[in-house]
Formats: structure tokens, sequence, C-alpha cells
């Protein structure tokens, strides 16, 4: 599914449930520690698909452990991502030396509970649905950009070290080409020669889920 959205050169392995026998590394168990029985299943198989990935490319099992911000320390030479809702987990990893950044997204079919739509986003991504929706009547595309926004702050955080609210990246979906762009309302961040200050990403509908996917090329700018 999500590995349709991204470059050949991403490794990503899926899992629709908790495969028996899955565990964490005893430096990973102080992650969850106060977690839910829920919240602790998404979390193993969520870290079970991410070694699976990272022997893909020819890496040892081992601890994955958290930021200050949970998100995920990859090895030295990695960029990755995680993600999952209910009866879906993912991952996805690459080389450094062909991405600069990845960040993956997967969120159950549906509308945003109330309230959450106006909280994530400004007028114009908000007026900009009715096009998605006239194009494409049966998907809930406030929850298709929400999932967007996600993909793109997976991919900005690590890339940068530096937070970014919803309100700070200006998401345009395309139903048609499947596709999205994100222009950022805050200064960009500077890679070699040139600045990271857009994102471009894919995104689906499928089996149930909303999928969206971020990969910036190692050149220049995104495309």
């Amino acid at each position: 599914m999500i590995e349709d959205l991204l470059p050949a050169s991403v490794e990503v392995v899926e899992s629709l449930g908790d495969p028996p026998g899955s565990e964490l590394f005893p430096e990973e168990e102080p992650l969850v520690a106060h977690a839910v029985e829920r919240r602790r299943r998404e979390f193993t198989t969520g870290r079970w698909c991410a070694r699976q990935a990272l022997a893909r490319l020819g890496l040892p099992q081992a601890p994955l452990l958290a930021g200050p911000r949970g998100e995920p320390l990859w090895p030295e030479g990695v960029v990755g991502s995680i993600s999952h809702c209910a009866g879906y987990r993912v991952a996805a990893v690459a080389s450094s030396a062909d991405l600069l950044a990845l960040g993956v997204d997967a969120e159950p079919v549906g509308p945003l509970p109330e309230g959450v739509l106006d909280a994530v986003t400004v007028a114009g991504e908000r007026a900009a649905l009715d096009g998605c929706r006239r194009a494409s009547p049966g998907v809930c595309w406030d929850r298709v950009l929400f999932s967007a926004k996600e993909s793109v702050y997976k991919a900005w955080f690590p890339l940068t070290g530096r937070p970014l609210d919803f309100l700070d990246a200006f998401v345009r979906l395309d139903p048609v080409r499947g596709v999205f762009s994100a222009g950022l309302r805050v200064p960009g961040h500077r890679v070699g020669g040139s600045v990271v200050d857009a994102f471009t990403g894919r995104l689906a509908v499928s089996g149930g889920l909303v999928l969206t996917a971020v990969a910036v090329p190692r050149s220049a700018n995104p495309p």
C-alpha cells in the first residue's frame, strides 16, 4: 500500500496485525512503561516493522529508541518514519545517501472529529477541500489533509530538530493526480547550498485507510 507512494530506494514493511512473538528490546521498554495495552501493541509492532525494514538495508537487529518528541532515533546513515492506526502498522526506511528525510502517515478512513479541522488548518486550506470533494465525493478529504500534514511534520522534525505546528505548513491536495504539496510558513532549513522550504508527497485512500508519504531527495530542493 504505502510502498507504492515512495521511491524504490525506500524499504517498507507493513503489518495488518500484531505478529505473535514480536517483542521490544529491554532498552525500549521504558518508552511504553506507562502506556495502555493498545498503545503498547502499536508501538511494539511498529518497532518490529522498523527492524524488518532496517534488515533489508543490511543493518543488524538493535534497539530503536526515541527522541525528545517521540521520534524514532534511526541508526547513523538512515532516515525513516513509523506510523500506525487501528489494524495497520508501517515502517519505512532509506539510506541518507538517497534521501534527506522521510515521512509516512496512516489514518483510518472517516471524517475528523468535530473541531479538529479548524484547529489544524487555515481558511484557504479548508476552502480548497470543496474542489477535492467535487473531484472525488466519496473521500473524507479533511482526513487526507490532516494525514498529509502529519507526513510533512515527520519529514521536517528529524531533518531540522525544529517543531512545526499544523498551521506552519500550507498543504494543497491534488485529488486527480494523488499528490500534495506543502509550502512552509516559517523559515526553511538550509542543506548545503539550498534551502528546504517546501515538500511534495503522494496520497492514497485504500482498504479503509488514508495513506500519505513524503520523501525529500538529497538533491537540492524537493521538486
